[in-house]
């Protein structure tokens, strides 16, 4: 018996990364599994890996989201649990987003999330039941430099699962995972430099870049009746890497750091 026998998953942004992990995490469960990407031919060779249902459905477009997951519905013989996944990000400082930019990024992380909800909520809650899932970001609690619009959305997304899991309780559970550095095609560029995967691994208490793998592992306990009582809560999955204070870290450092003509002999 899988935790998620007889259970009926959609999930955006499956054709790759996380949302594939969750896809195979899923299957292997006991789910029946609808993979949806705006790139269909990702979505098809991970829906040939589960043995589930591909989707085009491009999140930023309402009519795509409101046809996909119409589609999903009746291929699946009803939709049980959704799984936003599909995100978007860049790198560059505040001023230099477009407003084009700001647009896409929120539009994808958050307004497709809000899309997704909106189309499957009213059928969860007509049938009885069942889950919603939000993949956000650490950056939604701790954000970085350079990813304002990325972490305001995945901020704005946390806040999202508090309303829906109020709103739809008690036939709907809606709740959300928080990933920090998670090795991904999104993060690939910091798995290949040496230097920079040895800094993100010193920095994480559990000393290495996590998988998608594991991301996925908590999604589906939380999709799963383990988690019957669990709803409007967002799960931090970084290897500890948020329980740092750069405030407390810069002052150790400086408080500890070897001054000029002490002797640190036998410290």
């Amino acid at each position: 018996m899988g935790w998620l026998d007889g259970h009926r998953a959609v999930v955006t942004g499956g054709g790759s990364g996380i949302g594939a992990a969750v896809c195979r995490t899923f299957a292997r469960e006991g789910a029946r599994v609808a993979v949806l990407d705006r790139h269909v031919g990702a979505a098809r060779a991970v829906a040939a890996q589960v043995g589930g249902v591909a989707l085009a459905c491009d999140v930023t477009r309402p009519d795509d989201v409101e046809r996909a997951m119409l589609d999903a519905d009746s291929a699946l013989g009803g939709i049980t649990d959704l799984v936003n996944n599909a995100g978007t990000g860049r790198s560059k400082p505040l001023h230099a987003y477009t407003d084009a930019e700001w647009e896409l990024i929120v539009g994808v992380n958050l307004t497709g999330a809000f899309r997704c909800i909106r189309a499957v909520a009213p059928l969860l809650a007509e049938r009885g039941g069942g889950c919603i899932l939000n993949n956000a970001s650490l950056n939604a609690l701790r954000p970085l430099p350079g990813e304002g619009p990325y972490s305001a959305a995945k901020a704005g997304l946390v806040n999202l699962t508090m309303t829906a899991a109020v709103e739809y309780a008690p036939a709907v559970r809606v709740n959300c995972v928080s990933p920090g550095l998670i090795d991904t095609p999104l993060t690939a560029m910091i798995g290949a430099n040496p230097e920079w995967a040895q800094a993100a691994r010193a920095g994480t208490p559990l000393r290495r870049i996590g998988s998608p793998d594991e991301v996925a592992e908590v999604i589906a306990f939380l999709c799963s009746d383990r988690a019957a009582y669990v709803t409007g809560q967002n799960i931090v999955i970084d290897g500890g890497a948020a329980l740092g204070s750069l405030q407390a870290d810069g002052l150790l450092r400086a408080m500890l750091a070897p001054r000029a003509g002490e002797d640190h002999a036998g410290r």
